[in-house]
């Protein structure tokens, strides 16, 4: 299985894992140019913090190459950074492959320039997140059932993942860990793809609806609870809207509730009343699939994202160690 996103060499394309279509089918989509890969990155067809850091060094590459002159390309790198504007991996994918295709004085070596960095930054991702795994599988003990949110797995991520890279990790050393995936309302990717890649890994893993995630909790069948994030500011972290949540009766069921992220998606310049959350359409909610659900005339708020306080979390797993709140709200 190729990696969430990759630069194809022969083509001169960027490829990757379309998401809408998992669990029915598995199959890889190219964009030869940065408007289709904004369509990709809107449509979620790759998605995850992380995941969107590589993809927006991608488009810097792809904007480079066919950008007919600088104003152009300014005008598509700023489309880029704009795509989804919650996860800032993207914006920080996007600047850096940017800032290093201006060290280039002609378009093939912009393209060079800003290949070379994209591809550093999928790498690091890979490092990144077999460490956040190391770290973070030293908080998980043999027998654990960790309840998560979303995706945050290899999906999300280049390869490997981070919630789910901590579980990869300890299941790798020797644990048995079992997995409670929330479906993730109202794109379902707790049970479209956080139950498919457990399910490819052969690790167990029950799927649960978003509103059974108290009543688990309060019946003991959590131990732990473990997201990604894609953004982590001053006073907490922005993850995929039901997080605030299970992080809010993970707390009163004194259920340690931990975030895995790399540093890339940390953001101590602002705090939360600074970042805009992304509302997505309303057909969301209103149909699943073709089925309509609905009133098509029904008000709809669909915000895709939602703001959990350090207070209810226990720790930041980086790839750099466990971070606890604290040392985060001193710097």
């Amino acid at each position: 299985m190729m990696r969430t996103i990759a630069w194809d060499d022969e083509r001169e394309l960027v490829a990757l894992i379309d998401q809408t279509l998992l669990p029915a089918e598995y199959r890889i989509v190219t964009c030869a140019k940065a408007d289709t890969l904004i369509e990709a990155i809107q449509s979620l067809k790759v998605r995850g913090a992380p995941a969107l850091g590589a993809a927006g060094a991608f488009g810097v590459v792809l904007a480079c190459m066919n950008a007919p002159d600088d104003r152009s390309l300014r005008q598509m790198v700023n489309k880029l950074r704009a795509a989804r504007p919650t996860a800032v991996n993207l914006a920080y994918g996007v600047d850096r492959a940017f800032q290093a295709a201006l060290k280039g004085a002609s378009r093939s070596e912009r393209v060079a320039y800003a290949l070379a960095e994209a591809r550093q930054i999928a790498e690091e991702d890979v490092v990144v997140n077999r460490q956040i795994g190391e770290h973070g599988s030293a908080l998980l003990e043999d027998g654990d059932v960790v309840l998560t949110h979303c995706n945050a797995g290899r999906l999300a991520c280049v390869e490997w993942g981070t919630a789910l890279g901590v579980v990869r990790t300890a299941v790798a050393q020797g644990k048995r860990i079992e997995v409670l995936a929330c479906e993730t309302r109202p794109l379902n990717q707790g049970s479209r793809l956080t139950a498919w890649e457990l399910l490819q890994d052969g690790i167990p893993v029950t799927l649960i609806t978003d509103s059974m995630s108290a009543a688990v909790m309060r019946q003991g069948i959590v131990d732990k609870v473990i997201v990604g994030a894609d953004r982590v500011v001053r006073d907490g972290v922005f993850n995929k809207i039901g997080t605030y949540m299970h992080a809010v009766v993970a707390k009163a069921h004194a259920i340690p509730f931990y975030v895995a992220a790399p540093c890339s998606s940390f953001d101590l310049k602002r705090l939360s009343e600074e970042v805009r959350i992304e509302e997505r359409a309303p057909e969301e909610l209103i149909y699943c699939g073709t089925n309509q659900l609905a009133p098509r005339d029904v008000r709809v708020y669909n915000p895709a994202f939602d703001f959990t306080p350090f207070e209810l979390i226990e720790a930041v797993i980086t790839e750099r160690g466990v971070i606890r709140p604290a040392e985060l709200t001193e710097r």
